[in-house]
């Protein structure tokens, strides 16, 4: 049986204005968001934005710290070093499997 798009994390479901009501937050918030480039929900054929779920939880992740009253900027630089260090964890996981199974 084939995987149904709901079944994929990054399948862009979800309308701006669906999100907006899942997690209580103005269209305009997450549309600036878009603009700052915080998050690029893909697009729709008629150029609607769509979420998936994995952008609704960076959305949810976002909204807390923007509640903290950090900057969109400084959010966005946030979610860079995040982005790093997943991908530093990631390389490093994979070098130290190399270095067990060398010796």
């Amino acid at each position: 049986m084939p995987d149904l798009p709901f079944d994929d994390e990054h399948a862009p479901l979800y309308s701006l204005g669906q999100v907006a009501e899942m997690l209580q937050v103005q269209h305009a918030f997450l549309r600036r968001l878009d603009q700052h480039d915080v998050i690029r929900p893909s697009r729709s054929s008629g150029g609607q934005r769509r979420y998936s779920r994995r952008d609704i939880i960076i959305v949810q992740h976002v909204t807390r710290m923007a509640e903290e009253g950090m900057t969109l900027i400084a959010i966005r630089r946030i979610l860079e070093l995040e982005r790093e260090v997943a991908t530093l964890r990631h390389q490093l996981k994979q070098a130290l499997a190399r270095l067990r199974d060398q010796g």
